[in-house]
């Protein structure tokens, strides 16, 4: 199958429901998002378990609710991703059924558009795990599936395989990818996607906020709520990058996240998964597919993050 067509190159992330987002706020976010012309929503199993209570599914449940309130679960391209919630966090056959299943119940569907295996299992062989995957698509649960923190390797293997044996083929990737990140998508990832003809959609595109250009210097990043999460990027090197991004958008009008996501547009991503807290958060983040960025921009910024790349 193929993915439908984005209407906007964003996908909206949904790890902060239930997390920094409560109910109503995260209802203001989606609103505003479709609103927009946004259709493409990205949430997983896990999201927040590191807030609430500690069971995870907090983000899939706000989101259910949601599509009950609106009666428009047919308008989302919904992607939801299973592997890191116990006790489903690993890829045995039953294990990825009965993921799925707690996730169509929370989400209040009985329907999956992209369905992502969030962490891949190295104790199940790529073999096992494709037929899974070609089973819940034959069940009619799942539209489309898709590949989040696997090994390039073992990446590449799955494709290979599916292809190989007329399996379904996953039909995007969702690997770590930004300013400060540029590694291992540049060099391993984009060019699988690029020879099988997968969607990237990348996460961490904003570097849990580091690259919103709020945070000039280390004290910023104090007592804020993501702290732990843009603390590691809080060097010299990474600060620099901040300074040429705020540099570009200040020189273009426009906000610094804007610049980051509109980066990850011109070096071949198919779109950017960012979150929003609030509906004000928004417009920078959607503003980045009208923003076309000149060589001269994206060189300078290449050129400030080359020690991440």
């Amino acid at each position: 199958m193929s993915l439908p067509e984005l209407n906007i190159p964003l996908v909206l992330g949904g790890n902060t429901f239930g997390w920094t987002s409560d109910q109503e706020a995260s209802f203001a976010v989606l609103d505003a998002f479709v609103e927009a012309g946004g259709t493409y929503i990205d949430t997983a199993d896990l999201y927040a378990v590191w807030a609430g209570d500690g069971t995870g599914g907090d983000s899939e449940q706000v989101l259910g609710e949601w599509f009950a309130a609106r009666n428009n679960r047919e308008s989302v391209v919904l992607a939801t991703k299973m592997g890191g919630l116990a006790p489903y966090d690993n890829q045995q056959h039953d294990s990825v059924v009965n993921a799925l299943e707690a996730s169509l119940k929370r989400l209040q569907t009985d329907y999956i558009d992209l369905f992502y295996i969030h962490y891949d299992d190295e104790n199940v062989s790529i073999a096992e795990q494709a037929a899974t995957l070609d089973e819940l698509v034959k069940s009619g649960k799942v539209r489309d599936i898709a590949l989040s923190n696997y090994s390039p390797e073992r990446m590449r293997e799955w494709f290979e395989y599916a292809t190989a044996n007329n399996l379904t083929v996953p039909v995007a990737i969702q690997p770590q990818y930004n300013l400060v990140h540029r590694k291992d998508f540049e060099q391993s990832y984009l060019p699988i996607a690029q020879e099988f003809g997968a969607a990237t959609f990348t996460y961490f595109s904003l570097a849990s906020g580091f690259l919103t250009g709020k945070y000039r210097k280390a004290e910023d990043l104090a007592g804020r709520s993501r702290e732990g999460f843009a603390s590691g990027y809080a060097t010299d090197e990474g600060f620099a990058v901040v300074n040429q991004l705020v540099q570009v958008a200040e020189a273009r009008g426009v906000e610094p996240a804007t610049v980051a996501l509109a980066w990850q547009l011109a070096k071949g991503v198919t779109a950017p998964i960012a979150s929003a807290s609030t509906p004000e958060q928004l417009p920078s983040l959607i503003a980045a597919g009208e923003l076309k960025l000149t060589e001269a921009e994206v060189t300078a910024l290449d050129k400030a993050s080359e020690p991440f790349a």
